[in-house]
């Protein structure tokens, strides 16, 4: 039985957990609050500022864990390299929770290291460097914080009334102490995709089937499973992907992101983890979720094979308000329809935008994904947050 620390202990840490438990693995779920989703299964919980490099070292020291498994970006990363001397295992890598954890590091090894395709981009440290960079970009452009997850202090600059609007978001956003944001010029892409790929100890990486997603405001709206797209770009994607995952080292799933365009695939991004549009894995498109997927690599186990099973789709459930303890209404209309399912993700408060849980549909293999897809969409809009009795 391995002990595995779980940094980060969100939705996807939940199901992660779930993953482990079902297997018999002990799983320490440390985050910021108390009470977090994957705290709520876990064997022991912590809640810790996972930035404070002390407080960190000492719940290592204290579980001794055969696994350190980071699931968000806001970690004293650079602790890690000091865990691998000491001869703990780091997932995927330290270099590469390192590496992706910061999109400059992450973006200057793709373009500048490995030569991937990536949209034209810039650094800024301040509203007046900001303005100097979009100015060499041009607009529209994407403004980003190094750290981030879920689009938070994300925005796209169209006017040069938005450059000051963006700064102040973007470390309003921010998730760790690093104030530098990443300007990228707009790629006028057909669409984009995350291709789940999987890193092993014997060396084999594997695939999952793409899964296509629509954005708001930097984070997932819906994503469905397989993306339809042509077998070549298909292949240029997972060669980029293999690529970039070969060099970060390490093994587990990755969510690799890519916008394909009339000229080619553009590497975007990269996480070194299950990824948000990857729930739809939930729907059991595949022999084996992502969460799944990510333990048997976590621990070693060889995968033979990622099949798709079926088509599906997720959709999120977002919060419209700040409230306590909230609870659900509409889930009777997702109950009562066909093909579908539902994750609830247990979060203790709700604030505007925040996911709280998930719409999953599926169809037989000949079905079609754009109905699928549809239907999540409408269901979800269905279920209603609000405030429930302390």
């Amino acid at each position: 039985m391995a002990k595995i620390l779980l940094l980060g202990s969100g939705e996807l840490g939940k199901e992660f957990t779930i993953a482990a438990k079902r297997i018999g693995q002990t799983v320490i779920a440390v985050d910021s609050y108390e009470n977090a989703p994957a705290a709520q299964l876990a064997d022991f919980s912590e809640v810790i500022n996972m930035l404070d490099g002390k407080a960190l070292d000492a719940i290592v020291e204290k579980y001794k864990p055969d696994y350190i498994v980071p699931e968000i970006e806001a970690i004293r990363t650079e602790r890690f390299y000091e865990y691998e001397k000491k001869g703990y295992t780091v997932i995927p890598s330290a270099k590469a929770a390192n590496f992706t954890m910061n999109r400059k590091a992450i973006r200057d090894l793709a373009a500048k290291e490995l030569g991937l395709k990536t949209a034209a981009y810039r650094y800024a440290t301040s509203a007046q460097t900001l303005k100097k960079a979009v100015s060499e970009i041009g607009m529209p452009c994407v403004v980003k914080p190094l750290m981030s997850s879920s689009g938070k202090g994300q925005s796209t600059i169209k006017t040069e009334a938005d450059i000051e609007k963006a700064w102040t978001y973007s470390q309003d956003g921010s998730r760790g102490d690093v104030a530098e944001v990443i300007v990228e010029a707009f790629v006028n892409f057909n669409y984009e995709i995350t291709l789940l790929t999987v890193t092993q100890r014997n060396g084999k990486t594997l695939f999952c089937p793409p899964i296509g997603h629509r954005q708001e405001r930097g984070d997932y709206m819906e994503s469905w499973q397989p993306a339809p797209m042509e077998s070549d770009v298909l292949n240029a994607a997972q060669q980029m992907a293999e690529k970039v995952t070969t060099a970060l080292t390490g093994c587990g799933i990755w969510g690799v992101e890519f916008f394909v365009a009339d000229d080619g695939v553009y590497f975007s991004e990269l996480s070194p983890r299950p990824h948000d549009t990857g729930m739809v894995t939930l729907a059991k498109t595949q022999n084996f979720n992502e969460f799944e997927l990510h333990l048997r690599a976590v621990l070693g186990l060889p995968i033979a094979e990622i099949t798709q099973e079926r088509i599906g789709a997720s959709a999120v459930i977002l919060a419209s308000d700040y409230s306590e303890n909230p609870i659900f209404e509409g889930l009777e209309n997702l109950a009562t329809s066909p093909k579908t399912d539902f994750r609830i993700f247990g979060k203790p408060t709700s604030r505007p935008y925040r996911r709280m849980g998930v719409v999953l549909t599926h169809d037989k293999l000949d079905g079609d994904i754009s109905e699928v897809t549809e239907k999540a969409k409408k269901l979800s809009k269905q279920v209603k947050v609000i405030s429930g009795k302390v």
